[in-house]
């Protein structure tokens, strides 16, 4: 009886289980690519770059930077978060998905325009030295342990939600772009399920160029690789405090904290210490190339982690793969790469991520309302953290997903104590 057991136990575990740090394979195995694999990952860095890069190029502008500054900013995330998910989904054997933080580019652009950019190299080195710590600890673990799981899930499903509802804004400003992507995709979905997303992109680039809405004219300047740029850092207290400090927070609760929630929600038990620590000593190491944080995907990586990727769990890390060459090419060529996603006309990403994100975001919604099961304390604590991830809400410069868990812990603390 043992022995079956152990043998049920074998063959029903599709998950690699990192508490031991001895996945089963290591290396790429050519049986388990897949085509719908690899469109996750591309789609993925695709909506990551055209849905976020503008902001990091608005900091880069805050900054006074060059263009040849700039081109090493884009070379630094993108060759950073390239390198860590091919290692990283090859070693953990899960579609590990890494971008750059979003919250983080976005409070620079208030930020960064008061400080050398020196100094404000050295405030990224030591928010990303001070995640890597909490990280490797396993600190920043033991914290999100605590956290009830409908919060967790919530809070993802207030990150994705927006990237749907935005379809309708898409739609109504270009019916022919966004509603020629969403028809394909649900036509796809009946006839052809894995193809789904690979077919609405094909769509869409081809509306862009059939009706001139491709902008061309940002290639003019052909392809070129990127060099990166050396800066050396220097320590400002006030910049590591203004700069370094926000971006410590909105990386860890905005980015990295949702990214295992994404990961929990479709079945994997990610190594929060292997992921956190190892992703942000990267991004340490990157600091002084411009680099100012490379975290856990989370909006991206909810496009790669679920079923339509492959229905075998076990074979999704090959999005993780695809996805972290797709940045190495990118970054190698950062000046064109950032003109190539400024041609897409911007109703094409938001409709592709909106349908992308579909799935993901009804598994997230479903765990958040169904974890609260007969409580009513986390149901309303996971509301609560809901309505206020969607709300848009920025105080002292950090995002509304940080205020979103923050209310939500408050809300779960303050039921369970007057219930008691």
């Amino acid at each position: 009886m043992e022995r079956v057991a152990r043998r049920r136990v074998r063959e029903d575990s599709t998950v690699p289980n990192l508490a031991d740090h001895r996945p089963a394979r290591r290396g790429l195995s050519l049986r388990d690519l897949s085509m719908s694999a690899i469109v996750a990952g591309l789609v993925a860095v695709l909506v990551g770059y055209a849905g976020s890069l503008v902001i990091v190029l608005e900091a880069a502008r805050a900054a006074g930077l060059d263009a040849q500054q700039t081109s090493s900013w884009v070379w630094a995330i993108s060759i950073g978060s390239g390198v860590c998910g091919i290692v990283l989904s090859l070693c953990t054997r899960m579609p590990i998905l890494l971008a750059w933080s979003t919250p983080g580019a976005a409070l620079l652009t208030a930020s960064i325009g008061g400080f050398a950019y020196s100094d404000a190299i050295g405030a990224f080195l030591i928010a990303s030295a001070v995640a890597a710590v909490v990280g490797w600890t396993g600190w920043f673990g033991r914290l999100l342990a605590l956290v009830p799981e409908p919060i967790l899930q919530a809070l993802l499903a207030g990150v994705l939600l927006p990237f749907v509802v935005q379809a309708g804004s898409a739609f109504a400003s270009a019916p022919l772009l966004a509603g020629g992507v969403i028809l394909v995709y649900f036509v796809g979905k009946r006839l052809f399920d894995r193809w789904a997303v690979l077919a609405a992109l094909i769509a869409g680039l081809g509306l862009a160029v059939a009706t001139g809405a491709f902008d061309g004219s940002n290639l003019a300047g052909g392809i070129a690789p990127t060099l990166p740029v050396l800066t050396a850092p220097t320590f400002d207290l006030a910049a590591i405090m203004s700069i370094g400090l926000p971006l410590f927070v909105v990386t860890m609760t905005s980015q990295n904290a949702t990214g295992l929630a994404v990961l929990r929600l479709d079945g994997y038990r990610p190594n929060d210490r292997l992921l956190v620590g190892g992703v942000s000593t990267a991004s340490a190491l990157l600091a002084p190339l411009g680099n100012h944080a490379i975290n856990l995907a989370a909006i991206t990586a909810a496009i790669a982690t679920g079923p339509a990727t492959h229905p075998d769990r076990s074979r999704r890390y090959v999005a993780g793969v695809a996805g972290g060459l797709a940045y190495i090419v990118a970054g190698i060529f950062g000046a064109t790469i950032i003109g190539l996603f400024a041609a897409i006309p911007s109703e094409v990403v938001a409709s592709l991520a909106a349908v992308a994100l579909l799935g993901a975001t009804l598994a997230a919604l479903q765990s958040a309302v169904g974890g609260a099961g007969s409580d009513p304390r986390s149901g309303i604590a996971a509301l609560v953290t809901l309505a206020v991830t969607m709300s848009g809400l920025t105080l002292f410069g950090t995002g509304s997903a940080f205020w979103g868990l923050i209310a939500g812990i408050a809300v779960h603390l303050v039921l369970r104590s007057w219930r008691r």
